[in-house]
């Protein structure tokens, strides 16, 4: 019993660990396709910095990000903008909120194109 319990965590911390790599690399790719450079996105508050230039906003809206309850509107906000800077529409947007570790990679690995006048 000890075995499969270990077998079965070992397989889902493996899996884990994928997901997080799926999601980095897709998000990588993301800031690269808006000429910024991809190892910005492992930097805390810095990625957020490097994505509120991404999407065309004052980098003093990180202090929004620090409100209770804003933070959230903010961060759709935020998403949006992204969403609209490479073509996508809101159910793009909405994809990135839900399932951000499918959304990010097709975005940063896919055919769309990072569009800054479109902000």
């Amino acid at each position: 019993m000890k075995e499969l319990l270990f077998s079965a965590g070992l397989f889902l911390g493996l899996f884990y660990l994928g997901l997080i790599l799926v999601y980095i690399i897709g998000v990588w790719k993301v800031y690269e396709k808006a000429n910024q450079p991809g190892w910005a996105c492992l930097i805390p508050i810095y990625n957020i910095w490097v994505l509120l230039k991404i999407v065309g906003k004052p980098g003093w809206w990180i202090l929004l990000l620090l409100i209770p309850l804003v933070n959230v509107v903010i961060g759709i906000i935020i998403t949006h903008n992204l969403s609209k800077s490479f073509g996508k529409d809101v159910a793009y947007t909405i994809g990135l909120i839900l399932l951000p570790v499918v959304f990010y990679p097709l975005l940063g690995l896919g055919d769309a194109t990072y569009r800054e006048s479109e902000l």
